[in-house]
């Protein structure tokens, strides 16, 4: 009992001292909790102007950041322009195709009740077919490249497990027509020649910028899909060709080629005015959709990759460089021994023949090398080697047809130290020289000493005709005067009317022309192989044309330039005539071939 009334009083004392003890004031106390309350009253306010900064100051950053986080660009396979002639014919162009998958593991159906039912429409066999199904369980490639109809065909039957996907290819419709200036495209839908190749990035489709919403598992929004097609270009590519005079072309030469088993050849039909490119045929040629089945060397346009040296049919150009240098005039007369000998080098006439002292139109008929030598000595050889830089031997005519190969020529101080160099030129060996710039060299007498870019683009266009974007060409540029270009256009006229081009004449026309057989180069030495050519400036009353061909090593011992060539342009020329509608200059040759008056020429 004492212990409890212990215990009572403790509590009591300490109960006293408590109510009795006053608060201590410690130092500082009011002034730390000041600056406590300031603290948070500040990062009060800096909250406030965080939120504000984010909600407006940086709130369209911030919209952009979630909207990438959450929209998806829809980059779908880019499909090319198509290509069309100049008369708007389709000479390539974008097809839609599909390719068949199956998936038995999704078959409601006997697998071999489905293979009956789809065989016939695939043109495949049921057994071939049914082997297909049980070759996996899903993802089984069946047939690729199927047009339209025929998928349409699998679709309609309804059946599960059949997955139809849908392609672009590139087609030809003309096939191997213009394959050697077209070019065609791989696999992978990229241009690798022609112009496919040149303008692989012009070529291609501008399709708009499609944005689809993604959820936060990647699934694809279908509310924000574009319901448009993705690709709105409607623009194509024309080009200055036309298929007629390019089927004309390849017509000719092809039967040429058979009849003398030549190698290889070429048919350029350029507007002498602007350089535009009408035909360009080389054979032999390719299907543009069977690619890998050719050779690769096709692939290349022999009329502007590879190098030949022109022959005769240089000597009008020759001509044109001695009278721009005042060095002979129209009238000047030359002597030709039929043979003679340079720096201890023999050099003779084609046919070995003498023709005594001739004027310069009489060089050009009869196709006299030594006539030309006598010619291009009056030339310093210093002043003939700066003509044949400024012509652009040895340099790209700049054409927009992919792989060209410049031309060939010896450096100046050979050229001049050695007179061999010039005396070989002068008959248009020596050097070499591509036919793209043996057709523009030419144009350049036909044009009156204008100097213009080979091309065979137009440009793009849209639906409405209205030209987008155009290529860039050299500039045209002077190389000869007019004076001296008409004076050589009239002694290839004669070269028509009397000399060594005259199986290339039509009756009711006149052209200028010239022939050219050239000993083949090889291995430092010429060969028993020859390159024939024959080039025409037609109409010759007001040049429009330039038709160039040339064949290489056309067998048999008539194959000349004038048996083998010459034909060529002239079926071309009859043509040309026909789609142009050209009025003949000398109707009374007509009727006095068929004894009727010649008909008025179409409107």
């Amino acid at each position: 009992m004492s212990a409890s009334i212990t215990s009572k009083s403790r509590r009591a004392a300490i109960e006293s001292r408590l109510r009795n003890t006053k608060p201590v004031n410690l130092p500082g106390y009011q002034g730390r909790l000041i600056w406590v309350w300031l603290a948070l009253v500040v990062g009060q306010f800096g909250l406030i102007g965080r939120l504000f900064w984010l909600q407006v100051v940086e709130a369209p950053r911030l919209s952009k950041m979630a909207q990438s986080q959450r929209l998806l660009k829809l980059s779908p396979k880019v499909a090319l322009h198509p290509i069309v002639d100049r008369n708007g014919n389709i000479l390539a162009k974008d097809e839609p195709t599909f390719r068949l998958f199956a998936h038995p593991l999704m078959f409601k159906e006997d697998k071999a009740k489905i293979a009956e039912a789809v065989a016939p429409i695939l043109k495949l066999s049921v057994d071939e077919l049914s082997k297909l199904f049980s070759s996996g369980e899903t993802g089984i490639p069946i047939v690729r490249d199927l047009d339209q109809k025929v998928a349409k065909q699998v679709r309609d039957l309804n059946l599960d497990g059949l997955e139809l996907n849908q392609e672009w290819i590139r087609t030809y419709p003309q096939q191997d027509l213009m394959s050697g200036i077209v070019g065609y495209v791989d696999a992978d839908h990229i241009g690798q020649s022609g112009l496919e190749y040149s303008f692989k990035s012009s070529l291609k489709a501008k399709p708009p910028s499609n944005w689809i919403s993604e959820d936060g598992r990647g699934n694809l929004l279908p509310e924000r899909f574009p319901m448009r097609p993705l690709n709105a270009d409607e623009l194509s590519m024309k080009l200055t060709l036309d298929s007629r005079l390019q089927w004309s072309a390849r017509t000719a030469l092809y039967k040429k080629l058979n009849q003398y088993k030549a190698l290889r050849g070429s048919v350029i039909v350029m507007n002498v005015q602007d350089g535009s490119i009408l035909a360009l045929a080389s054979e032999p040629s390719f299907k543009p959709a069977q690619y890998y089945k050719a050779d690769p060397a096709l692939f290349r346009n022999w009329a502007i990759a590879d190098l030949y040296e022109p022959g005769s049919t240089f000597k009008p150009i020759n001509v044109a460089i001695a009278l721009e240098a005042g060095a002979i005039k129209p009238d000047t007369v030359v002597y030709d021994s039929g043979h003679i000998s340079v720096g201890g080098w023999p050099i003779q006439n084609n046919d070995g023949s003498a023709h005594g002292a001739i004027n310069i139109t009489k060089v050009l008929e009869v196709s006299s090398n030594i006539g030309m030598v006598r010619i291009m000595e009056q030339v310093k050889r210093a002043t003939y080697f700066e003509f044949l830089k400024k012509i652009g031997i040895g340099e790209i005519t700049g054409t927009d047809l992919p792989f060209e190969t410049a031309g060939s020529m010896k450096d100046k101080a050979q050229f001049i130290d050695y007179p061999i160099e010039a005396a070989t030129n002068a008959f248009g060996q020596g050097f070499s020289v591509t036919p793209i710039q043996m057709a523009q060299l030419h144009a350049a007498i036909a044009n009156g000493g204008l100097m213009v870019t080979p091309h065979v683009t137009q440009g793009l266009f849209d639906p409405s005709g209205k030209l987008v974007s155009k290529p860039n060409l050299i500039p045209t540029r002077r190389v000869f005067s007019e004076k001296t270009a008409a004076s050589v256009r009239k002694m290839m006229d004669s070269v028509v009317q009397n000399g060594t081009g005259q199986p290339a004449k039509i009756p009711g026309y006149r052209l200028g022309g010239k022939t050219g057989t050239a000993q083949k180069a090889g291995g430092g030495s010429y060969r028993n192989a020859r390159i024939t050519s024959f080039v025409s400036l037609f109409p010759s009353e007001a040049p429009k044309y330039v038709v160039f061909a040339v064949v290489d090593e056309p067998k048999g011992d008539d194959a000349f330039g004038s048996t083998v060539a010459a034909p060529i342009v002239k079926a071309v020329l009859e043509t040309l005539i026909s789609v142009d509608g050209i009025p003949p200059s000398h109707p009374e040759e007509l009727q006095k071939l068929t004894g009727t008056a010649p008909p008025k020429p179409a409107q």
